[in-house]
């Protein structure tokens, strides 16, 4: 068994949690899982004859694309199917080449079927369509196949995002796919495309692929799709990140134009055995949603943004509106925490020593900064209470959801009525009271749905933490003299 070989055996594996129980798989689990291993090892092979590799120096290796850098693992607790590093990497080491002829964009969809090559240009979607016959058929196979993307959820899980702007979000991203389904409809018939190729569903497969998995690429507005480059799994961007220019969405590679190539480079050291992530851009967890169908717990990039009066606003011309949030950990922004301290201020007082201090970033005074925390604390308990769950309610039906996904759990009717109103009413909207098995739909649905409550969750612990932040700050002034003036 060559090295390659070794690397993929031990990449396709289930990263073992020591407290998890040893449990006997069905012959039915065990046979989609031999079947899973045929056909990654089968898309290895075929990327290697693409050129495609983890290696630079070494030859191409002709069973697999990977095993010198990187190889397919499972991370149950961070992604789950992702790259895990073979041997120690160093930070800005390339860990993965893919050609430009392996790229799946406008030019070579085009060269390998004619017949997509004026449908392509206007509808990008088109190309992800396509059955067993394709030459990309060892790739697309492996694509998800589905997607939790804002503009895949259900009304109920659309419903259950509670927070107005993020419900909006999602009703904005849902009218916005049905509305280009319907603007393509004609075309794909002319294409002759299956029914089944034609359908909504379809459609939103295709789009969510294109949306979640597109790198930008210079000559193709379009972008591509980088067969095992999209292996990676994302990591946010720290304050040390790298930052590039332009339109580019993965910020840890980009297209080589002198080795022709997408490259794609780690982002930091990696030990062995390390999942490998990759940074596609900085985004709060509502835009992670809605472009890629997950979110992240803790996320540094986050935003919660509170109602605020008009009159706030218009004192904020300074500051852009999607400036003034409060951070994941409960901290508010700069602009926010500025704006407030002018606009709480009496107008007779906003003289120009008040307007220095506010746009430095300073404190007006004790008095005024009590205010500020107050109201804001105020603010964040108010939202929290206008919102139809607590955080601890939505602690519970999180896992009361984990209960209703776990297949080895067989609950009885009565278990599932006292886990809550909200559950019952999803069951009640797919059914599945008398059902005696969770459908396909339903378990993707509820996977949507667990999304919602985790994000509205995450959004309510941000408030509580920024009502504890004032809190503190509170306490620490209250016992502190009038500043740098009184008002």
């Amino acid at each position: 068994m060559d090295s390659n070989q070794t690397g993929f055996n031990q990449g396709l594996r289930r990263v073992k949690n020591p407290e998890r129980r040893k449990e006997k798989k069905t012959d039915m689990e065990v046979s989609s899982m031999d079947l899973e291993h045929q056909t990654m090892e089968m898309f290895l092979r075929w990327a290697s004859e693409l050129g495609i590799s983890d290696s630079v120096d070494s030859p191409r290796i002709r069973d697999s694309c990977l095993g010198r850098s990187l190889s397919v693992a499972d991370f149950p607790l961070a992604g789950g199917r992702g790259l895990g590093a073979v041997r120690e990497l160093r930070k800005g080491e390339l860990v993965l080449k893919v050609p430009r002829s392996a790229l799946m964009t406008t030019e070579t969809m085009t060269a390998k079927d004619r017949k997509l090559s004026g449908a392509i240009n206007l509808h990008g979607s088109l190309s992800s369509t396509q059955g067993k016959s394709s030459f990309w058929y060892p790739y697309s196979v492996h694509l998800p196949r589905d997607y939790d993307l804002l503009a895949t959820f259900g009304e109920f899980e659309k419903q259950a995002l509670q927070v107005e702007e993020a419900v909006w979000a999602a009703e904005k991203a849902i009218a916005k796919s049905q509305s280009e389904w319907k603007e393509a409809v004609t075309l794909m018939k002319e294409l002759d495309l299956k029914p089944k190729f034609q359908s909504l569903q379809a459609w939103l497969w295709a789009s969510a692929t294109i949306s979640s998995r597109t790198l930008h690429v210079p000559w193709d507005t379009a972008g591509c799709l980088c067969p095992v480059g999209d292996l990676f799994n994302y990591d946010a961007p720290g304050d040390d990140s790298n930052t590039s220019e332009g339109p580019e969405r993965l910020t840890d590679g980009g297209f080589d134009e002198d080795a022709n190539a997408y490259c794609l480079y780690a982002r930091r050291s990696y030990q062995l055995g390390e999942q490998v992530l990759l940074c596609y851009g900085t985004y709060t967890n509502l835009e992670l949603l809605e472009h890629y169908g997950f979110m992240l717990e803790e996320n540094s990039n986050d935003k919660v943004f509170i109602p605020l009066e008009n009159s706030l606003y218009s004192l904020a011309s300074s500051w852009p509106e999607d400036s003034l949030y409060i951070h994941q950990d409960g901290k508010p922004s700069f602009a926010l925490v500025s704006t407030l301290r002018l606009w709480l201020t009496p107008q007779s007082h906003r003289d120009k020593s008040v307007m220095r201090l506010v746009y430095a970033g300073s404190q007006i005074s004790v008095k005024n900064e009590i205010i500020v925390m107050k109201w804001l604390s105020e603010k964040c308990g108010s939202v929290l209470m206008d919102l139809p769950t607590s955080v601890v309610e939505d602690t519970v039906v999180l896992g009361n959801i984990d209960k209703l996904q776990d297949p080895k759990l067989r609950l009885e009717q009565e278990e599932i009525e006292a886990f809550g109103n909200e559950v019952c009413a999803f069951l009640k909207v797919y059914r599945l009271w008398d059902a005696n098995e969770v459908s396909g739909k339903a378990n993707r649905m509820m996977s949507k749905w667990r999304l919602s409550v985790q994000w509205r969750l995450r959004y309510k612990r941000t408030l509580a933490d920024c009502i504890s932040y004032c809190n503190e700050k509170l306490n620490i002034l209250s016992g502190t003299h009038n500043g740098t003036r009184d008002l």
